[in-house]
């Protein structure tokens, strides 16, 4: 499966190239984030079709990771491409940083992303190892998908909906899931990565799916998920965000608690 890993790497990076393009003639990065999600899905049917293991496990595999990276490109997508193209924040920013730079900076920074790719793909190649027959533990993963992705898509739609209302500009949304955490939909795509620990028990070096978890946890509170969207939102929002961070769970969906600063 090594030969296999690195052509799908090959592909990913011509992509992040092409879409590195897009941005140096748009001045907007926004789509590396399409390409990120995209890039899995386009993994996970490389890997179901060319790759080891028992073929209804390759399938299985296959088509959890390629409808969870389809339909969060797709929503990505949409979000940019459905009005006028105002590149994210988080990218403003970094463009501003960076200055004179800023292409030379995304292109490595895009090609990073397309590492990532990889990297978040070896837990589905390891899943799909071996050759034990299907299992519940199959089963206990694909219940753990339908809530990591049935949770990631509600949370979606709920903030669609607030962020379509004209009486909520620059207002923060509490509705549905983010009254309980600040940042749901990252909270069960982080949850959707277990999938692939319960089906990859038993194969060989099943251990090393948890390393999906493990490192999609690190980089959402740590790296590019929550430090860099919450910069953004203070920018955005300032006093409105402050007081839903006061009183609302970061990552783990909990009960809101009252605002000190309106004790």
């Amino acid at each position: 499966m090594t030969w296999l890993v690195g052509i799908g790497w090959g592909a990913v990076a011509l992509g992040q190239v092409a879409l590195w393009w897009d941005q140096r003639r748009r001045s907007d990065a926004s789509l590396v984030d399409v390409g990120w999600s995209a890039a899995i899905a386009a993994l996970a049917v490389l890997y179901a079709l060319a790759g080891d293991g028992l073929a209804e496990r390759r399938a299985l595999v296959g088509a959890l990771g390629a409808i969870w990276g389809a339909r969060l490109a797709w929503h990505l997508g949409r979000r940019i491409l459905g009005g006028a193209r105002v590149e994210d924040g988080r990218y403003r920013a970094l463009r501003a940083a960076w200055g004179d730079r800023a292409n030379r900076n995304f292109f490595v920074f895009f090609q990073v992303q397309a590492i990532w790719s990889v990297m978040f793909s070896i837990p589905l190649v390891i899943a799909m190892g071996g050759d034990r027959p299907l299992a519940w533990t199959d089963a206990v993963g694909v219940v753990i998908w339908a809530i990591g992705v049935g949770g990631e898509a509600i949370a979606d739609a709920q903030l669609a909906r607030f962020r379509a209302r004209a009486d909520q500009r620059g207002k923060t949304c509490r509705d549905g899931l983010w009254r309980y955490s600040r940042h749901p939909n990252y909270f069960f795509e982080w949850i959707t990565w277990w999938a692939y620990v319960a089906i990859a028990w038993g194969a060989p070096h099943g251990w090393v799916a948890l390393l999906g978890p493990a490192v999609m946890l690190a980089f959402l509170i740590k790296v590019t998920g929550i430090p860099h969207t919450e910069a953004q939102a203070l920018r955005s929002r300032g006093d409105d965000y402050r007081a839903y961070q006061r009183t609302t769970s970061v990552f783990v969906p909990w009960f809101p608690k009252p605002d000190p600063e309106e004790a």
